[in-house]
């Protein structure tokens, strides 16, 4: 599959082509707009000046991966927070899966085990996770047994909840219309 959102052709292709990608910029999805987070691992490559490694980014400065996160424009409405939380993300891969962002998804035997494996991650909680396990049946065929069901809502066919179900123009406005709904209840 080939990821499709509003952002520049150069990024999708890296979120298509990288694990690492995908996964960062589900990372910075949250608190700030998804064109943003998703075309920011694209963004950051370009500032290295190559795409980046887990270990890289595990191993990076901190004070100088912060100063890549905030160089204008901004990879992220909360630099410092998030630059921090992709280091984290890049540990727990090392710690957890060799080093290598694909092995969070590689042979999950169930979605329950793949839910639970993303939820392993610093910042992932039951909705990112789900909605990430979405993303990946959904748009990249990994399918482990019971993945809709352990993806929730997002992973119902049709659904215009998240990313997950971005695939053209029309598609983001059914998702911005549900997130909009969703909003709108929650202050009611």
């Amino acid at each position: 599959m080939t990821m499709s959102l509003p952002i520049a052709p150069e990024a999708n292709d890296l979120l298509t082509n990288d694990a690492l990608a995908l996964l960062i910029g589900m990372v910075l999805d949250q608190q700030d707009k998804l064109e943003k987070a998703f075309s920011s691992p694209y963004v950051l490559s370009q500032r290295l000046g190559h795409v980046p490694t887990v270990p890289e980014l595990a191993g990076f400065d901190p004070d100088e991966l912060i100063a890549l996160f905030a160089q204008p424009p901004a990879l992220h409405r909360f630099p410092k927070a998030m630059a921090g939380r992709v280091q984290e993300v890049c540990r727990a891969l090392i710690a957890g899966f060799d080093g290598d962002a694909a092995n969070l998804w590689k042979d999950a035997a169930s979605g329950a085990e793949l839910v639970k494996r993303i939820a392993s991650l610093p910042g992932f909680g039951k909705q990112k996770s789900q909605i990430f396990t979405a993303l990946l049946g959904k748009q990249f065929g990994v399918r482990p047994p019971g993945w809709r069901e352990a993806a929730g809502g997002y992973g119902e066919e049709g659904a215009y909840r998240s990313v997950a179900d971005i695939v053209d123009a029309d598609s983001l406005e059914k998702v911005r219309a549900h997130k909009r709904e969703m909003k709108a209840a929650a202050k009611s």
